[in-house]
């Protein structure tokens, strides 16, 4: 594992040492959001103040290598949805919403096109090739992951950029972690029917509790990934609902909460 947390003042944001262009993925900690939005919420649909949101990013940007202006947003339906963008979907006025396509996975090969994924508990995803200089970012509930969305990914970087998937670096953000992700039957079932055998090691049963599962989003990404000829994967060990002190948890907050970001980004060439 070669996440490192990075601590700048009172923000605070997970990077992975495998990906070397801008990249961050967020904790809660170190924006200007108030009461339960407090404080790094980077989510323009949660209630929250868009002055609120955007000096957020500000902040965020200014320790990371970009500004809100560069960010590109996803429109999450926990589909398998993949979309090339660039600078043209940029947000000049980054509050001001458009009609969005639906998306939950993100590829560029053009800088300074901050590729954005949001989640509360839901597992994110940060591709790179350092070959081929392009980026991806994927948001990955379990119905993205049964999807195999992060498959999808690799595919849409292979297609649109031509990739080889062993070049590719990539890195699993914070979610909720087997420990808190109980379930009914129909998430292993979808896992199951998706992966067969390969998903089992991922699906545990829980004796006391009939009818109960304990599944491990990040273990199946990783499994979608290997599959797709990702060899190097790194995983961030922390779960989400396990410390709401530090993180969005949807779970742990019945959806009264804020959303963190997974965010990359190409610099410019010479930068």
């Amino acid at each position: 594992m070669s996440f490192q947390l990075v601590r700048k003042g009172e923000l605070a944001y997970w990077v992975s040492t495998e990906i070397t262009v801008p990249h961050c993925f967020t904790t809660r900690l170190g924006g200007v959001s108030e009461g339960y939005l407090s404080s790094m919420n980077l989510g323009i649909g949660r209630g929250d103040k868009p002055e609120n949101v955007r000096e957020n990013y500000r902040i965020l940007g200014e320790a990371v290598g970009f500004t809100p202006d560069q960010v590109v947003f996803s429109c999450q339906v926990h589909e398998d949805t993949v979309e090339r963008v660039g600078r043209k979907d940029r947000f000049r006025v980054m509050l001001e919403q458009p009609q969005w396509l639906p998306r939950d996975g993100l590829v560029t090969n053009e800088t300074e096109t901050a590729l954005t994924v949001f989640s509360a508990d839901c597992t994110t995803v940060l591709l790179h090739d350092p070959v081929k200089k392009a980026v991806a970012a994927v948001h990955s509930g379990w119905r993205g992951t049964a999807k195999g969305i992060v498959l999808r990914a690799v595919e849409a970087m292979q297609r649109e950029f031509g990739s080889d998937p062993a070049d590719l670096r990539a890195a699993i953000g914070p979610c909720i972690s087997r420990c808190c992700f109980e379930t009914h039957r129909e998430v292993p079932d979808a896992m199951l029917a998706a992966l067969g055998v390969d998903a089992l090691p991922a699906v545990e049963a829980i004796p006391e509790r009939e009818g109960k599962y304990l599944v491990d989003l990040k273990l199946l990404n990783e499994i979608w990934l290997r599959k797709g000829g990702v060899d190097i994967i790194d995983v961030c060990p922390d779960c989400t609902a396990c410390d709401t002190n530090r993180y969005w948890s949807h779970r742990r907050t019945g959806g009264e909460r804020g959303s963190l970001a997974a965010i990359i980004m190409l610099p410019r060439e010479g930068a």
